[in-house]
C-alpha cells in the first residue's frame, strides 16, 4: 500500500506542479555587486531560479575586494598570509575572494561572471565619494549596458541603497540601474533592490529612495516581493533554504563578519524601482509565486 501512494504522490507532483514551473520560458537574471560576499542578500532566490526554474544567472561584481583586509584576522592561518597587513591583504585579497566567489557561485549557480576590477578603497557610507573619486563610472556603466544588451535579461539583482549602507554597495547598484535605464536593444531589465529581514523584526524597513539620486525612488504602491527563506521541506521538514544560504557564506572565509551573519535573515526581500516599467509588476508577482514551489515530493522511508 505504501509503495502505491508514494507512486500516486509523484504522480500527483508531476501533473500538478511541474507545469508551473515549466510554463514559462525560464526567467534570466543579472546580480551586479560591488563586493565579494555581496550576493549573499539574494542566495536562496538566486539557487531556486537556477535550480527550481531552470533559469540561467550571471554576475557583474564591480571591485577587486581588497578593501576587506581588516576583517581577514581568522583566514591569515587558513591562506597562511598576514591578510590583516594593509600591503599584504591589497595584494592577496583580489585573487582569494575572487575564488571565494567562484566557490559561493557553484553552489548558487551562477553562469557567467564580469570581474571590473575596481579599486575597493576603504569603509565609507558616502556614495559621492566612491562613484565621483573612486570608480571608472563611465567605463562602469557603458560594460553593464553592453552586458545588459547581449545577456536579454529578464531582471537585475543589486542591493537596495539604504543611506547606512556601504557607499560601495549604493554604487554599484546606482550604476545597475542607470545602465538598465540607458540600454538600446529595447529590452530593458526588471530592477529589483534586495534587502534581507527577519520575521521577528519589530521595525519594519522603510525605503523610498536617496534624494540625491532619484533614480533610486520606489515606485509608490509597488508591492514588495519576498521569499521566504525558512519554508521547510524534506524528511521530517528538517531542512530549509538558510542551509544553502550557510553554505554559500562559508565559502567567503576571507570575510569573518560574514560568517558571523549565518542563520540571520529569514526573508529575502526586493523593492520595485520607480522607473521600472509598471507593467512589469505582473511578471514579476508570477516568478515570486513559482519560487514559492517545493519542487521535491515527499518520500517515506521503512
Amino acid at each position: 500500500m505504501k509503495k502505491y501512494l508514494r507512486i500516486s504522490i509523484i504522480a500527483a507532483f508531476a501533473v500538478l506542479v511541474l507545469p508551473l514551473l515549466a510554463a514559462a520560458a525560464p526567467p534570466r537574471a543579472l546580480i551586479v555587486i560591488a563586493h565579494p560576499d555581496d550576493e549573499s542578500g539574494f542566495a536562496a532566490t538566486v539557487y531556486k531560479i537556477t535550480h527550481d526554474l531552470g533559469g540561467t544567472v550571471d554576475l557583474a561584481l564591480i571591485t577587486n575586494g581588497e578593501g576587506g583586509y581588516k576583517y581577514s584576522t581568522l583566514a591569515e592561518a587558513y591562506y597562511h598570509l598576514e591578510l590583516t597587513d594593509e600591503k599584504i591583504g591589497r595584494e592577496y585579497l583580489p585573487t582569494i575572494r575572487k575564488n571565494e566567489l567562484l566557490a559561493a557561485g557553484k553552489i548558487l549557480g551562477i553562469k557567467n561572471y564580469f570581474f571590473f576590477d575596481q579599486l575597493d578603497h576603504r569603509y565609507t557610507q558616502n556614495v559621492d565619494s566612491v562613484l565621483k573619486y573612486v570608480w571608472d563610472v563611465n567605463a562602469i556603466r557603458t560594460r553593464l549596458i553592453d552586458i545588459m544588451n547581449k545577456g536579454k535579461y529578464d531582471y537585475v539583482f543589486c542591493l537596495l541603497p539604504t543611506p547606512d549602507t556601504h557607499g560601495g554597495h549604493k554604487g554599484a547598484s546606482i550604476l545597475a540601474m542607470e545602465a538598465a535605464q540607458q540600454m538600446t536593444n529595447g529590452k530593458h531589465p526588471i530592477v529589483l533592490g534586495g534587502s534581507v529581514s527577519n520575521k521577528s523584526d519589530t521595525a519594519g524597513l522603510k525605503f523610498s529612495g536617496l534624494p540625491a539620486y532619484p533614480i533610486t525612488n520606489i515606485k509608490s504602491g509597488a508591492p514588495m516581493f519576498s521569499f521566504d527563506r525558512t519554508q521547510k521541506f524534506g524528511y521530517r521538514d528538517a531542512l530549509t533554504y538558510k542551509i544553502i544560504v550557510n553554505w554559500e557564506i562559508a565559502e567567503h572565509k576571507s570575510q569573518g563578519t560574514m560568517q558571523a551573519g549565518m542563520n540571520y535573515g529569514d526573508v529575502e526581500n526586493f523593492w520595485f524601482f520607480d522607473f521600472n516599467d509598471p507593467a512589469a509588476i505582473t511578471p514579476t508577482r508570477e516568478l515570486f509565486e513559482k519560487l514559492k514551489i517545493i519542487p521535491y515530493p515527499k518520500k517515506e522511508y521503512k
